[in-house]
């Protein structure tokens, strides 16, 4: 079996990712490349197992070669617009009608023939509508952020920046592409609660148009170990004290600055703590280094600098033993439409806790499998940290019940199962109806 058998009697299915660095093996934390592309990867594969072919379509640019395979069922397709430089995700939609009329040719040229297209982020769902409409496909899109929660929440938490924000996150062009994208493709996928009620009740669209299906992580490798398999693991990166995690790319809407300021709160009350910051990618661009700088110095400024250890990136196979080496993981976003990190370490058996300004937070039951605080309030976050660094049983309990959680709610499998459901109009009750995001308090162990 071959990708480019057109007589290959799988279902082929279209991903179309442009941003970023979409590889088989992604140098996440680089520009533009984070949650999102691990997300697309993965449901690939899983389409894959499921018995589709799966091409995921991107931008070719800087050396990259125009194929990547990824399995025997999933390969990367990248199509050349707008020059050779990298491009950052809120302009790319002025080249991609370029990179559609290639993709279009290289679809014919191959004979190529997709069950649907399912386009991610707002770029991606200007080409997937193109091409839906040009080659008579259905088309799914899952927005990932939404452009008007992002600009209120941005203009909530930086008033004083408002007049900026249009130039660096094009949010007038953003918006209105958007609205066409949600308007003419056949359904939008939301990957949160607050997504959801954002798609019906700000951008207008009807209910029945719009369905939840939450990210997932890999369960073949995100799962508890026992404590000496921890502890080896605490050794090899060097953990020390009652450590707390954070990790991503260096971006201003992850909160490192707040995480940090609600860490000195928690030095005050807990001796043993660390702060332990593996941030950014392999390579760093200007931006990056300066936020980089800036976390540093606010480290220094509240004299916390012998607490605090910034690592770097951490490489994809290390990522597993990262979270299970740590006491606490903490995901303190500015705002965050979902937080894969954090389901990742609750599925390893860290306890997680979780912002406010985000929607993963209404998936959990709060002390039974996370907790979730207010980073913007250092002292919220700084003593939430503490309560389980503290109390034995409520550490004990996030740690159980949140690996559970996870796994009943958030694996690939059930995501890429959902989605074809989804598209064959299979009955299906919807992937996770609001009441689901919040257990009862007393429902026991």
């Amino acid at each position: 079996m071959t990708h480019d058998d057109p007589t290959d009697r799988h279902p082929r299915i279209a991903l179309i990712s442009t941003h970023g660095y979409v590889a088989a093996n992604p140098p996440l934390g680089a520009a533009d490349t984070g949650g999102q592309v691990v997300y697309v990867l993965e449901l690939a594969k899983k389409l894959g197992q499921l018995g589709f072919l799966v091409d995921i379509y991107t931008r070719r640019f800087e050396d990259q070669p125009q194929f990547d395979e990824v399995d025997e069922r999933v390969r990367v397709i990248r199509l050349p617009c707008g020059g050779r430089d990298f491009i950052p995700k809120e302009y790319l939609h002025e080249h991609l009608m370029e990179w559609c009329e290639k993709a279009l040719r290289f679809i014919k040229s191959n004979e190529l023939s997709y069950f649907f297209i399912n386009s991610h982020y707002w770029d991606a769902g200007v080409a997937g509508q193109r091409l839906s409409e040009a080659l008579s496909v259905p088309h799914l899109h899952t927005p990932h952020s939404l452009g008007i929660w992002k600009k209120r929440q941005m203009e909530t938490d930086y008033p004083d920046k408002a007049d900026d924000f249009e130039a660096e996150f094009n949010f007038k062009e953003r918006i209105k592409h958007e609205l066409i994208i949600f308007r003419s493709c056949n359904m939008v996928i939301a990957t949160t609660p607050i997504q959801l009620d954002v798609l019906i009740e700000d951008y207008g669209l009807k209910p029945e148009r719009v369905h939840m299906i939450p990210p997932g992580y890999d369960d073949n490798r995100f799962f508890p170990v026992s404590s000496a398999s921890r502890e080896m693991a605490r050794q090899r990166f060097g953990f020390t004290g009652k450590t707390v995690l954070a990790l991503g790319r260096l971006a201003t809407n992850k909160g490192y600055d707040l995480l940090i300021d609600g860490f000195s709160v928690l030095v005050e009350r807990e001796p043993d703590a660390r702060l332990h910051l593996a941030v950014g990618g392999e390579h760093m661009d200007e931006n990056e280094a300066a936020i980089l700088s800036q976390l540093k110095a606010r480290v220094e400024e509240l004299g916390i600098a012998d607490r605090v250890d910034f690592a770097g990136f951490v490489a994809d196979e290390d990522l597993p033993d990262y979270y299970r080496a740590a006491d606490l993981f903490v995901l303190s976003s500015r705002y965050e439409p979902f937080g894969m990190t954090a389901i990742e370490a609750m599925a390893s058996g860290t306890p997680t806790i979780i912002t406010i300004h985000g929607g993963l937070f209404r998936a959990v039951s709060y002390g039974r499998h996370a907790l979730f605080a207010d980073p913007f309030d250092k002292y919220d976050l700084g003593i939430t940290m503490m309560k389980p660094l503290k109390h034995a049983r409520l550490y004990s309990r996030l740690s159980r019940m949140g690996a559970h959680k996870a796994r009943s709610l958030f694996t690939w499998t059930g995501i890429a199962q959902q989605l074809i459901s989804l598209v064959e109009g299979r009955p299906m009750r919807q992937a996770l109806e609001i009441d689901d995001w919040a257990e009862p308090w007393n429902d026991g162990d």
